[in-house]
């Protein structure tokens, strides 16, 4: 699944915030995420445990890993829950 797109289309931060994700900022990359969407499958969290910590407050900081390494992870959700966009592509 592409996590910067959805029914096709490229997110904005304002469709995101809209549809109820929570955003976590990052340097080069926000990622965003909705508790209502998500089906507790544990790709982010086995894919890079040094972002994605649900023990953690935040559970996500986007900066533990690289910007390639967080799209590759979040591009793994099934469901939808987590996107992304990349800082100077909107």
């Amino acid at each position: 699944m592409d996590g910067s797109k959805i029914n096709g289309k490229t997110v904005t931060e304002e469709l995101l915030l809209e549809k109820g994700y929570r955003k976590y900022t990052g340097e080069d990359l926000d990622i965003y995420y909705s508790k209502d969407i998500c089906e507790h499958i544990g790709n982010c969290v086995r894919g890079n445990p040094d972002v994605f910590e649900v023990g953690r407050r935040p559970w996500i900081i986007t900066d533990n890993g690289s910007v390639e390494e967080d799209i590759r992870v979040i591009d793994t959700c099934p469901s939808g829950a987590l996107k992304y966009i990349r800082k100077g592509d909107n």
